[in-house]
């Protein structure tokens, strides 16, 4: 069974601005990554506002979902009892809303794993006590 990827803003916002620290690694990610790439609206309207001053970024971010590279299957009316148990589990973390519709789709997608740069992944849990696999850059990066 092919593991589905699910796409955190980090990774987005780093392949799409030739400036992030992280672009080369996220270049090699996303070549290794069969489309399309799960993700949610949180995470889209978070990395259009952080690539609001790279040039041509968020018609970028948006052409992803266009030519169907990145797709969003959430919704997050559907799912906000489970969004707001989550954001109450880990409010001292605090948890964006974008993190947990990404939680709530690693259970929804039990064969995921999520394309981060977001170490609070390694805290969250999916399912109250199962971890959730990640794609991570390596500490020596």
């Amino acid at each position: 069974m092919r593991r589905r990827v699910l796409l955190d803003t980090g990774p987005l916002v780093a392949f799409l601005n030739r400036g992030d620290r992280f672009h080369s690694w996220a270049e090699k990610m996303w070549a290794n990554i069969e489309p399309p790439i799960l993700t949610c609206e949180a995470v889209m309207t978070e990395a259009c506002f952080l690539l609001s001053s790279t040039y041509g970024g968020k018609e970028a971010a948006i052409a992803l979902l266009h030519l169907g590279i990145v797709q969003i299957p959430f919704d997050l009316s559907e799912e906000a009892q489970a969004i707001e148990e989550s954001m109450r589990r880990y409010s001292s973390v605090p948890m964006a809303l974008a993190d947990a519709c990404l939680v709530r789709m690693a259970e929804l997608y039990p064969d995921s794993s999520v394309l981060t740069l977001d170490s609070d992944f390694v805290i969250y849990r999916k399912n109250r006590n199962e971890a959730i696999a990640t794609i991570v850059p390596t500490a020596s990066r």
